[in-house]
């Protein structure tokens, strides 16, 4: 592609059909047209493997899948196949089906630390179950989350500690911690302990957990009384087939999986202690909890997709697929930047399974600007890249390719930089955080 001619007239076209239509443009804020360059947001057409296709015809090796969900590539020939198998036998019916029992034990089996596990369609119902959960079963009501993850749930009780609180009434239940910062979170349940139900976190992001952080706040949950949870909905495979806590060894009380767990397919799970659990079903004598119940919850295409993907990861070693074509692209992102000159500015982050960049100013500063000019030079060099987070669907041809598309970006980046001023190179307005107060 041309890259001072690349154009996008049928995407734009999409887009502001879906704007006319779809509040934002998409069914998720990370997807809108407003985290990429304006009217370079390309709409999709069809994907396969690590590949896809646009309505104007350009094909991108793609990157960040589905939002980190299709870990496997697109149409992954196992999944579909399973999936496939069920729409043709009923998917959803008036009682379970046994196809539930099975998901369930294959889920379990691949999570030992979880004793039993219920299934629905999206990652925030999971973690707004657990932390209902949490409340009911220690009969308090402020939640901890960690202040330093992006998201936990749509729900009010996450939503509200946000930019895009309105419409959310004033509550001061939710309260925060940073990651890493023992002290800090043991400060805070001296403070508050006795109303805290619960501390809710991703186990890892961008860095690993400084040594016996996670073992430290299992014991200050215990000490405290309050439920530990965490949400492995980026970690659960990506880390490990059994998610970080299976990596690290220390276990929650709670934990929510969803995104790799389906390769696409819409499926999450709310997994713990059986003691806690139980408080969700028919076999105690406390007060119920409406944990979940979701008619769609239990569609038996997605829960054989689960299946089929958990079978491919246990089989074919896919973290470890992950990990090395995630230290491919990141060594040659890093010798890209350096010999251009801009190693300081376009730096990679993160697990090798789930690497991102950070673009910086010529200050060392993030840039929403730089960002932009880096992305444009991305999309025109046919790599789609909100992020770096590999599927094991790439090939070392297509990290290959990515390196020589960010090496050509990276030097326009330098040119920029030695300008100090990258709006000339901008073709309209830079790209947004999802969390903003103003559209």
């Amino acid at each position: 592609m041309n890259t001072e001619q690349f154009e996008l007239p049928r995407s734009r076209e999409a887009n502001e059909r879906l704007h006319t239509l779809i509040p934002g443009g998409a069914h998720t804020y990370a997807k809108g047209d407003d985290q990429y360059p304006e009217h370079l947001a390309p709409v999709i057409s069809h994907g396969r493997g690590a590949h896809v296709w646009d309505v104007d015809g350009n094909r991108y090796i793609e990157y960040g899948s589905g939002l980190r969900s299709v870990s496997l590539g697109h149409a992954h020939p196992r999944v579909v196949e399973a999936a496939r198998r069920e729409l043709d036998r009923g998917s959803n019916f008036v009682r379970p089906s046994v196809l539930e029992v099975e998901a369930a034990e294959r889920f379990l089996a691949t999570v030992p630390t979880a004793e039993m596990v219920k299934f629905a369609k999206n990652g925030s119902d999971a973690t707004t179950a657990a932390v209902r959960l949490a409340r009911a079963v220690t009969g308090r009501a402020r939640v901890a989350l960690c202040a330093d993850h992006p998201f936990f749930s749509v729900d009010d009780w996450f939503i509200g500690t946000t930019p895009m609180a309105a419409g959310i009434p004033p509550t001061d239940l939710t309260l925060k911690f940073p990651y890493g910062d023992l002290k800090a979170t043991e400060e805070l349940l001296a403070r508050h302990g006795d109303d805290i139900a619960c501390l809710i976190l991703e186990p890892a992001t961008q860095t690993e957990p400084p040594q016996g952080y996670l073992a430290g706040l299992r014991e200050l949950a215990d000490r405290h009384g309050c439920v530990l949870i965490f949400d492995e909905m980026i970690t659960g495979f990506r880390w490990s087939e059994a998610g970080a806590q299976g990596l690290y060894g220390v276990v929650p009380d709670l934990s929510t999986f969803g995104k790799a767990l389906g390769n696409g397919f819409a499926v999450s799970a709310l997994a713990g202690r059986r003691d806690l659990m139980e408080r969700g079903g028919l076999r105690h004598s406390d007060d119920r909890v409406f944990l979940l119940s979701t008619t769609h919850g239990a569609e038996t295409h997605s829960l054989a997709a689960a299946m089929a993907v958990q079978a491919t990861y246990t089989e074919e070693g896919i973290t470890a697929q992950l990990h090395a074509l995630g230290e491919r692209l990141a060594a040659g992102v890093r010798a890209a930047a350096a010999a251009t000159g801009v190693g300081d500015h376009v730096v990679v982050r993160g697990r090798p399974s789930n690497l991102v960049f950070a673009t910086l100013d010529e200050n060392g500063q993030p840039s929403q600007e730089y960002r932009t000019l880096f992305l444009h030079r991305l999309l025109a060099g046919g790599v789609l890249a909100p992020s770096f987070v590999v599927s094991s669907a790439l090939t070392e041809e297509d990290i290959d390719r990515t390196v020589e598309a960010v090496s050509e970006a990276c030097a326009v980046y330098r040119k920029a930089l030695d300008a100090g001023d990258p709006t000339a190179w901008l073709a309209g307005r830079p790209v947004k955080p999802v969390f903003r107060r103003r559209a």
